[in-house]
Protein backbone atom coordinates (compact mmCIF):
# COMPACT_ATOMS: atom_id res chain seq x y z
CA UNK A 1 0.00 0.00 0.00
CA UNK A 2 1.09 3.35 -0.80
CA UNK A 3 1.19 6.62 0.99
CA UNK A 4 -1.01 9.28 -0.44
CA UNK A 5 -0.12 13.07 -0.37
CA UNK A 6 -3.49 14.45 0.43
CA UNK A 7 -1.88 18.02 0.39
CA UNK A 8 -0.49 17.55 -3.43
CA UNK A 9 -3.96 15.85 -4.66
CA UNK A 10 -5.31 19.11 -3.70
CA UNK A 11 -2.44 21.28 -4.45
CA UNK A 12 -2.34 23.60 -1.37
CA UNK A 13 0.17 23.81 1.06
CA UNK A 14 0.76 21.67 4.19
CA UNK A 15 0.33 25.18 6.22
CA UNK A 16 -3.03 25.48 4.59
CA UNK A 17 -5.95 26.66 6.75
CA UNK A 18 -9.35 24.74 6.20
CA UNK A 19 -10.94 27.20 3.77
CA UNK A 20 -7.78 27.13 1.69
CA UNK A 21 -8.75 23.59 1.66
CA UNK A 22 -12.55 24.38 0.91
CA UNK A 23 -11.87 26.62 -2.21
CA UNK A 24 -9.14 24.16 -3.95
CA UNK A 25 -11.59 21.25 -3.52
CA UNK A 26 -14.58 23.03 -5.13
CA UNK A 27 -12.22 23.98 -8.03
CA UNK A 28 -10.56 20.77 -8.36
CA UNK A 29 -14.35 18.79 -8.14
CA UNK A 30 -16.13 21.82 -10.89
CA UNK A 31 -13.05 20.55 -13.13
CA UNK A 32 -13.20 17.00 -12.80
CA UNK A 33 -16.82 16.33 -12.23
CA UNK A 34 -17.53 13.49 -14.23
CA UNK A 35 -20.95 14.86 -15.02
CA UNK A 36 -18.90 17.67 -16.71
CA UNK A 37 -15.45 17.12 -17.38
CA UNK A 38 -13.47 16.01 -20.68
CA UNK A 39 -10.76 14.69 -18.80
CA UNK A 40 -10.16 11.01 -19.86
CA UNK A 41 -9.48 10.08 -16.00
CA UNK A 42 -11.96 12.47 -14.53
CA UNK A 43 -13.73 9.84 -12.47
CA UNK A 44 -10.51 8.62 -11.19
CA UNK A 45 -9.39 12.15 -9.96
CA UNK A 46 -12.64 13.28 -8.94
CA UNK A 47 -12.37 10.72 -6.54
CA UNK A 48 -9.19 11.06 -4.98
CA UNK A 49 -9.83 14.79 -4.63
CA UNK A 50 -12.85 14.20 -3.04
CA UNK A 51 -11.01 11.55 -0.32
CA UNK A 52 -8.33 14.15 0.15
CA UNK A 53 -10.82 17.05 1.08
CA UNK A 54 -12.97 14.00 3.32
CA UNK A 55 -9.25 13.63 5.00
CA UNK A 56 -8.18 17.33 5.77
CA UNK A 57 -11.69 19.06 5.78
CA UNK A 58 -12.27 17.09 9.08
CA UNK A 59 -10.29 18.90 11.25
CA UNK A 60 -9.70 15.23 13.90
CA UNK A 61 -8.54 13.67 10.66
CA UNK A 62 -6.70 16.02 9.38
CA UNK A 63 -4.56 16.01 12.79
CA UNK A 64 -4.01 13.00 12.59
CA UNK A 65 -3.32 12.31 9.37
CA UNK A 66 -0.43 15.07 10.14
CA UNK A 67 0.50 13.04 12.82
CA UNK A 68 1.24 9.97 11.03
CA UNK A 69 2.77 11.35 7.14
CA UNK A 70 5.13 13.18 8.83
CA UNK A 71 8.15 10.87 8.28
CA UNK A 72 6.65 9.77 4.37
CA UNK A 73 6.47 10.73 0.90
CA UNK A 74 3.75 10.48 -1.72
CA UNK A 75 3.98 6.53 -3.47
CA UNK A 76 6.12 5.33 -0.51
CA UNK A 77 5.43 1.99 0.99
CA UNK A 78 3.03 2.61 4.20
CA UNK A 79 2.08 0.41 7.00
CA UNK A 80 -0.18 2.32 9.76
CA UNK A 81 2.24 1.81 12.50
CA UNK A 82 0.57 -0.22 15.75
CA UNK A 83 -0.92 2.07 17.88
CA UNK A 84 -0.84 4.74 15.75
CA UNK A 85 -3.98 6.29 16.32
CA UNK A 86 -3.62 5.72 20.37
CA UNK A 87 -4.27 9.27 22.67
CA UNK A 88 -6.44 11.00 19.78
CA UNK A 89 -9.37 11.91 21.07
CA UNK A 90 -12.53 11.80 18.29
CA UNK A 91 -16.15 13.37 18.43
CA UNK A 92 -18.96 11.66 17.11
CA UNK A 93 -19.85 8.31 16.85
CA UNK A 94 -17.07 5.45 16.37
CA UNK A 95 -18.25 3.95 12.83
CA UNK A 96 -16.74 3.63 9.65
CA UNK A 97 -16.84 6.45 7.08
CA UNK A 98 -20.49 6.01 5.62
CA UNK A 99 -21.26 4.34 2.52
CA UNK A 100 -21.63 7.31 -0.01
CA UNK A 101 -18.34 7.18 -1.46
CA UNK A 102 -15.88 3.99 -2.43
CA UNK A 103 -12.69 5.09 -0.40
CA UNK A 104 -9.35 3.90 -1.14
CA UNK A 105 -7.62 1.10 1.44
CA UNK A 106 -5.11 3.94 2.58
CA UNK A 107 -7.84 6.12 3.51
CA UNK A 108 -9.24 3.14 5.76
CA UNK A 109 -6.56 2.10 7.15
CA UNK A 110 -6.31 5.30 8.59
CA UNK A 111 -9.58 6.95 8.97
CA UNK A 112 -11.50 3.41 9.07
CA UNK A 113 -12.55 3.60 12.60
CA UNK A 114 -13.99 6.88 12.70
CA UNK A 115 -16.62 8.77 11.03
CA UNK A 116 -17.14 12.64 10.57
CA UNK A 117 -17.77 14.29 13.47
CA UNK A 118 -21.42 14.46 14.66
CA UNK A 119 -22.63 17.46 16.12
CA UNK A 120 -25.26 18.61 18.43
CA UNK A 121 -27.66 21.36 17.16
CA UNK A 122 -26.91 24.73 17.26
CA UNK A 123 -29.57 26.13 20.13
CA UNK A 124 -28.81 27.34 23.30
CA UNK A 125 -29.42 24.59 25.26
CA UNK A 126 -27.93 21.21 24.21
CA UNK A 127 -26.23 18.12 25.45
CA UNK A 128 -22.67 17.93 24.77
CA UNK A 129 -21.46 15.16 22.09
CA UNK A 130 -19.49 11.66 22.88
CA UNK A 131 -15.85 11.83 22.48
CA UNK A 132 -14.09 8.07 21.85
CA UNK A 133 -10.23 7.73 21.91
CA UNK A 134 -8.11 4.59 22.21
CA UNK A 135 -5.38 3.65 24.31
CA UNK A 136 -2.72 0.98 25.24
CA UNK A 137 -2.60 -0.36 28.29
CA UNK A 138 0.34 -3.34 29.77
CA UNK A 139 -1.11 -6.75 29.89
CA UNK A 140 -0.59 -6.93 33.53
CA UNK A 141 -2.46 -3.70 33.89
CA UNK A 142 -5.59 -6.19 32.97
CA UNK A 143 -4.64 -8.60 35.32
CA UNK A 144 -4.73 -6.83 38.40
CA UNK A 145 -5.93 -3.26 37.98
CA UNK A 146 -4.00 -0.21 37.61
CA UNK A 147 -4.61 3.56 38.12
CA UNK A 148 -3.06 5.13 35.34
CA UNK A 149 -2.55 8.92 34.00
CA UNK A 150 -3.54 9.17 30.26
CA UNK A 151 -2.30 11.79 27.75
CA UNK A 152 -5.23 12.58 24.94
CA UNK A 153 -4.55 14.71 21.94
CA UNK A 154 -7.48 16.82 20.73
CA UNK A 155 -7.72 18.77 17.41
CA UNK A 156 -8.40 22.64 17.85
CA UNK A 157 -8.72 24.69 14.55
CA UNK A 158 -8.32 28.77 15.46
CA UNK A 159 -9.75 31.95 13.94
CA UNK A 160 -7.19 31.72 11.29
CA UNK A 161 -8.59 28.23 10.11
CA UNK A 162 -5.12 26.11 11.74
CA UNK A 163 -5.28 22.69 13.62
CA UNK A 164 -2.94 22.27 16.39
CA UNK A 165 -3.26 19.45 19.00
CA UNK A 166 -4.70 20.42 22.60
CA UNK A 167 -3.36 17.85 25.25
CA UNK A 168 -5.27 17.13 28.44
CA UNK A 169 -4.58 14.75 31.16
CA UNK A 170 -6.62 12.10 32.93
CA UNK A 171 -6.73 9.59 35.70
CA UNK A 172 -8.39 6.37 34.88
CA UNK A 173 -9.03 3.33 36.73
CA UNK A 174 -8.16 0.55 34.80
CA UNK A 175 -10.57 -2.34 35.95
CA UNK A 176 -9.22 -5.87 36.72
CA UNK A 177 -9.58 -8.08 33.85
CA UNK A 178 -10.57 -5.62 31.18
CA UNK A 179 -10.48 -7.52 27.63
CA UNK A 180 -9.17 -5.52 24.13
CA UNK A 181 -11.09 -3.70 22.16
CA UNK A 182 -13.78 -3.70 25.28
CA UNK A 183 -14.93 0.56 25.73
CA UNK A 184 -14.40 2.25 29.51
CA UNK A 185 -17.11 5.31 29.64
CA UNK A 186 -15.71 8.31 31.43
CA UNK A 187 -18.95 10.10 32.08
CA UNK A 188 -19.26 13.98 32.03
CA UNK A 189 -15.56 14.01 29.82
CA UNK A 190 -16.42 14.28 26.24
CA UNK A 191 -17.38 17.44 24.62
CA UNK A 192 -18.85 20.41 26.66
CA UNK A 193 -22.74 20.55 26.56
CA UNK A 194 -24.07 24.38 25.47
CA UNK A 195 -26.08 26.50 28.46
CA UNK A 196 -26.60 23.91 31.42
CA UNK A 197 -26.69 21.30 29.70
CA UNK A 198 -24.10 18.19 30.99
CA UNK A 199 -21.16 16.96 29.00
CA UNK A 200 -20.92 14.42 26.34
CA UNK A 201 -18.98 10.74 27.77
CA UNK A 202 -15.54 9.79 26.84
CA UNK A 203 -15.57 6.51 25.37
CA UNK A 204 -11.53 4.81 26.09
CA UNK A 205 -11.20 1.62 23.81
CA UNK A 206 -8.82 -0.64 25.53
CA UNK A 207 -5.71 -1.79 23.04
CA UNK A 208 -2.79 -4.06 24.79
CA UNK A 209 0.58 -2.76 24.34
CA UNK A 210 2.47 -5.55 21.81
CA UNK A 211 4.34 -8.37 25.04
CA UNK A 212 7.74 -9.88 24.54
CA UNK A 213 6.58 -12.85 25.64
CA UNK A 214 3.02 -13.53 25.61
CA UNK A 215 0.03 -12.94 22.74
CA UNK A 216 -3.56 -12.54 23.90
CA UNK A 217 -6.50 -13.94 22.24
CA UNK A 218 -9.68 -12.99 23.34
CA UNK A 219 -9.89 -14.12 27.35
CA UNK A 220 -6.66 -16.98 26.93
CA UNK A 221 -3.18 -16.11 26.82
CA UNK A 222 -0.18 -17.90 24.98
CA UNK A 223 3.63 -18.39 26.05
CA UNK A 224 6.20 -19.60 24.01
CA UNK A 225 8.44 -21.85 26.50
CA UNK A 226 11.86 -22.58 26.13
CA UNK A 227 12.89 -26.33 26.93
CA UNK A 228 15.61 -28.26 26.90
CA UNK A 229 15.87 -31.57 24.75
CA UNK A 230 16.43 -33.34 27.91
CA UNK A 231 13.37 -31.76 29.74
CA UNK A 232 11.25 -32.17 26.78
CA UNK A 233 12.33 -36.44 26.81
CA UNK A 234 12.47 -37.05 30.50
CA UNK A 235 10.18 -35.05 31.84
CA UNK A 236 10.86 -32.26 34.41
CA UNK A 237 9.53 -29.46 36.53
CA UNK A 238 10.28 -25.79 35.93
CA UNK A 239 9.54 -22.18 36.55
CA UNK A 240 7.09 -20.68 33.79
CA UNK A 241 6.55 -17.07 33.90
CA UNK A 242 2.45 -15.59 33.80
CA UNK A 243 1.41 -11.74 33.64
CA UNK A 244 0.90 -12.26 37.33
CA UNK A 245 3.71 -14.05 38.24
CA UNK A 246 5.52 -17.43 37.97
CA UNK A 247 4.29 -20.45 38.54
CA UNK A 248 5.45 -24.14 38.35
CA UNK A 249 4.97 -26.42 35.20
CA UNK A 250 5.42 -29.99 34.94
CA UNK A 251 6.84 -30.98 31.36
CA UNK A 252 5.60 -34.50 30.71
CA UNK A 253 8.03 -37.05 29.47
CA UNK A 254 8.68 -37.58 25.52
CA UNK A 255 7.18 -34.04 25.35
CA UNK A 256 7.79 -32.21 21.45
CA UNK A 257 7.99 -28.90 20.21
CA UNK A 258 4.49 -27.28 19.59
CA UNK A 259 2.92 -29.10 22.44
CA UNK A 260 0.70 -27.14 24.47
CA UNK A 261 0.18 -27.21 28.21
CA UNK A 262 -2.91 -25.79 29.76
CA UNK A 263 -2.89 -23.50 32.78
CA UNK A 264 -6.56 -23.27 33.73
CA UNK A 265 -7.81 -20.28 34.87
CA UNK A 266 -4.07 -18.75 34.40
CA UNK A 267 -5.50 -16.44 31.82
CA UNK A 268 -7.44 -12.63 31.46
CA UNK A 269 -9.29 -12.74 34.79
CA UNK A 270 -13.02 -13.39 34.21
CA UNK A 271 -16.20 -15.38 35.09
CA UNK A 272 -15.02 -17.57 34.30
CA UNK A 273 -11.09 -16.64 33.34
CA UNK A 274 -9.28 -17.32 30.77
CA UNK A 275 -6.49 -20.11 30.31
CA UNK A 276 -2.77 -20.03 29.80
CA UNK A 277 -1.47 -22.37 27.28
CA UNK A 278 2.28 -22.75 27.33
CA UNK A 279 3.79 -23.87 24.30
CA UNK A 280 6.63 -25.97 24.40
CA UNK A 281 9.72 -24.76 22.11
CA UNK A 282 12.91 -27.27 22.45
CA UNK A 283 16.30 -25.42 22.41
CA UNK A 284 19.13 -27.80 21.07
CA UNK A 285 22.33 -26.54 22.38
CA UNK A 286 25.37 -26.38 20.21
CA UNK A 287 28.23 -28.40 21.52
CA UNK A 288 31.21 -26.48 22.98
CA UNK A 289 33.63 -28.75 24.17
CA UNK A 290 35.02 -32.42 23.29
CA UNK A 291 32.50 -33.68 26.18
CA UNK A 292 29.60 -32.34 25.00
CA UNK A 293 30.35 -33.81 21.66
CA UNK A 294 30.97 -36.79 22.91
CA UNK A 295 27.53 -36.70 24.67
CA UNK A 296 25.93 -35.67 21.57
CA UNK A 297 27.73 -38.85 20.06
CA UNK A 298 26.92 -41.00 22.73
CA UNK A 299 22.78 -40.43 22.03
CA UNK A 300 23.51 -40.98 18.41
CA UNK A 301 24.14 -44.79 19.33
CA UNK A 302 22.02 -44.96 21.77
CA UNK A 303 19.05 -43.81 19.32
CA UNK A 304 20.89 -45.56 15.88
CA UNK A 305 17.53 -46.89 14.68
CA UNK A 306 15.60 -43.40 15.16
CA UNK A 307 14.72 -41.45 11.74
CA UNK A 308 13.48 -37.95 12.36
CA UNK A 309 12.93 -37.55 8.90
CA UNK A 310 10.71 -40.70 8.28
CA UNK A 311 8.84 -39.85 11.72
CA UNK A 312 8.08 -36.06 10.57
CA UNK A 313 6.88 -37.81 7.16
CA UNK A 314 4.59 -40.35 9.23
Amino acid sequence: MEFKDYYATLGVERSATQDEIKRAYRKLARKYHPDVSKEPDAEARFKEVAEAYEALSDTEKRAAYDDVGRRYREGQEFRPPPGWDSGFEFSGRDAGPGEEMDFSDFFESLFGRHARGMHGGQGMHAPGGDHHAKVVIDLEDAYRGARRTITLRMPVTDAQGHTTLHERHLDVTIPKGVREGQHLRLAGQGGAGLGNAPAGDLYLEIAFQPHPRFRVDGRDVYLDLAIAPWEAALGANVTAPTPDGSVELSIPPASSSGRKLRLKGKGLPSDPPGDLYAVLRIVVPAPQTPAQKEAYAALARGFSSFDARRTQET
